[in-house]
């Protein structure tokens, strides 16, 4: 069975303030035309369909559209919900979109219920793990204690339950949205740390065949079995240096996996300068980054007159604009933004608590701490799922 496997589309999304509808509607023509030309037996969506829980009209219409065009196809889709998805929104009329042939699998009590597809071969089972958000799941998995790592292997116990009923020889495919160990995150994709830990080990989904998971922007292998595709477009500067694709993979009839990368249109590249501003503008080398999108971290050690304005003339798609003088670490005059840049909310805590008093928290403190934050997330996720 060929699969083509995909992931956050994010359908909705600007690339700072820049609509990105075109370029998502362009992916999905690149889609249907990939699964018409490649012969792909079922397309695998692992999350993030949309970009926030109530997404604009104009990226219902695009997800619409896709829809139709994949049932066009008479090639089986299944889809699970992810993070930025509100599950409840994108799951109305799944049983019905279903008999078109488009498995939306939006509801965590179904992990252990997967959508079966048979081919020359026998039967492949495939199950969709939507994004487990641990504080409002752990119910219903029966775990007490709300991790992703316990909440996801329950999940998968539920999985492996199924899988031991069916007849031998039956294959299996796991769509999760999670963050495996080993995986390497961007900006772009939204925390989703729980007691300090955001990473889940690659062994919770050991016993299935392929895991095709979404949640990651880059393209990913952790094992030859579990693979991110990655977005199909950028959302951040940081993917500057991702090679957008999906993956294709070949499931054949003992459950060995083969696997090829297929590229995904690019509508702008991303470009990443640093420099004084009249380096940037006399450098001859910066030549092929004068179309792309570019995001220009300026070290001049006083802030010139009209960056912006200046840099547009050379690089007319200038998106970002970064000040960064040259100063040691320690310089009084480092700015906040960037003694913060790459500590979590958690950490930034902690050295506000050593500021104040002198002295860090205790383990005590620090679980207080966790606890804290872990309870604004999950008040979050019930409010933007309630709205």
């Amino acid at each position: 069975m060929r699969l083509l496997h995909t992931s956050d589309w994010h359908l909705g999304r600007a690339f700072h303030r820049v609509s990105m509808l075109g370029a998502q509607a362009e992916f999905i023509g690149h889609l249907v035309t990939t699964v018409r030309e490649r012969a792909v037996d079922a397309v695998v969506v692992s999350g993030d369909v949309y970009d926030r829980a109530v997404p604009p009209l104009a990226a219902v219409e695009l997800f619409d559209d896709a829809l139709h065009r994949l049932a066009d196809l008479g090639v089986p889709t299944v889809m699970i919900s992810g993070n930025h998805d509100s599950a409840r929104r994108l799951g109305v009329g799944a049983g019905l979109i279903g008999r078109a042939g488009v498995h939306l699998r939006t509801e965590p009590a179904a992990c252990g219920t997967p959508v079966v597809l048979p081919d020359a071969y026998g039967d492949v089972a495939f199950y969709g793990l939507p994004y487990l958000e641990p504080a409002l799941v752990k119910d219903e998995f029966g775990v007490e204690k709300a991790g992703h790592e316990t909440v996801l292997a329950a999940a998968m116990d539920r999985v492996r339950a199924d899988l031991a009923t069916r007849a031998r020889g039956t294959r299996s495919v796991v769509l999760a949205h999670a963050f495996v160990t080993g995986g390497e995150a961007s900006d772009s994709e939204r925390d989703i740390t729980v007691g300090g830990v955001a990473a889940v080990p690659a062994g919770v989904f050991d016993g299935v065949d392929y895991t095709a998971l979404g949640h990651l922007h880059g393209s990913q292998t952790i094992t030859e079995r579990v693979r991110y595709s990655g977005s199909p477009l950028p959302y951040s500067f940081s993917e500057a240096d991702h090679r957008k694709s999906m993956w294709l993979v070949d499931l054949d009839a003992e459950g060995a996996v083969t696997a090829e990368r297929v590229d995904c249109p690019v509508p702008r590249a991303l470009a990443r300068i640093r420099g004084t501003l009249e380096e940037l503008l006399a450098d001859p080398r910066l030549v092929h980054q004068e179309e792309a999108w570019v995001e220009a971290t300026l070290t001049d050690p006083v802030r010139p007159a009209e960056p912006m304005a200046r840099l547009t003339e050379r690089f007319p798609h200038t998106l970002s604009l970064v000040f960064d003088p040259e100063r040691a670490p320690d310089d009084p005059d480092v700015s906040y933004a960037r003694r913060l840049a790459g500590r979590s909310d958690q950490e930034i805590a902690e050295d506000f608590v050593a500021h104040v008093r002198g002295a860090g928290p205790d383990e005590r403190e620090q679980a207080v701490l966790r606890d804290a934050f872990d309870t604004v997330r999950a008040d979050e996720a019930v409010r933007e799922v309630a709205r």
